[in-house]
C-alpha cells in the first residue's frame, strides 16, 4: 500500500506517443505482454533464487516476489485504465487506492460501485484491507511452489505468475470494454 504511490503510470497521451500508429486494443496488447512477460521474470528470479539452500530467506523471496509482480499489476491496471480512458481522479496517492481496489477486486473501477470513491478519498475501509490482506495470502500460497528446489522453481513461478497476469488483464480489460457495468 505504501509502495503504490510511487510506481510509475504512463498516462494515454505518452502510451499513445510510445506505440504511434496502434489503436486502444494494440496498445492494451502490449501492456498486457510486457506485464506477463515481467511477472513471469519475477517468478523466475525467486525460483532460481531458492536453489540457494538458505531455508530463513524463503519467506523474504516470497515477500518480494509478491511485491514485485503486485508492482507490475498494479501498473497494468493503471494503464489499462488510462488507455481505455477511464483513468482514476485524484492525486497520485488517491488514484494509487482506487487502482488497489481494482486489483484486490481483479476488476476494472466503477465510480459508481460503492467503496471506490471513498477509497480514493480517505483511507481503505475494514473490508478493503480484509480483502487485500486475503488476496495476499492467496497469492503467496500460490508462490509457494516456486520454492522448489534446483530450476524448477523458477519454472513454475514464471508460468503461475504468467497466468495470473494475463488472467487479472482479461478481466479488467472485461470490465473496462463495458463500461464497468
Amino acid at each position: 500500500m505504501d509502495t503504490a504511490p510511487r510506481i510509475p503510470v504512463r498516462d494515454a497521451e505518452t502510451l499513445r506517443a510510445q506505440f504511434p500508429g496502434l489503436g486502444t486494443e494494440e496498445i492494451a496488447d502490449r501492456l498486457v505482454s510486457g506485464a506477463v512477460k515481467g511477472s513471469a521474470a519475477v517468478g523466475a528470479g525467486v525460483g532460481a533464487a531458492a536453489m540457494l539452500p538458505v531455508p530463513p530467506a524463503m519467506p523474504a523471496e516470497l515477500a518480494a516476489e509478491l511485491a514485485g509482480v503486485a508492482s507490475v499489476e498494479l501498473k497494468l491496471v493503471a494503464e489499462l485504465h488510462e488507455i481505455y480512458g477511464r483513468p482514476a481522479l485524484g492525486n497520485p496517492a488517491q488514484r494509487a487506492r482506487v487502482y488497489l481496489v481494482a486489483w484486490t477486486e481483479q476488476r476494472g473501477i466503477d465510480p459508481f460501485r460503492p467503496g471506490t470513491l471513498s477509497a480514493a478519498s480517505g483511507g481503505l475501509s475494514s473490508g478493503l484491507r480484509s480483502r487485500l490482506r486475503k488476496e495476499i495470502a492467496r497469492r503467496t500460497l500460490r508462490n509457494l511452489p516456486n520454492l522448489a528446489p534446483m530450476l524448477a522453481g523458477a519454472a513454475l513461478g514464471a508460468a503461475f505468475n504468467r497466468r495470473e497476469t494475463a488472467r487479472l488483464a482479461g478481466r479488467v480489460r472485461g470490465d473496462l470494454r463495458d463500461g464497468g457495468r
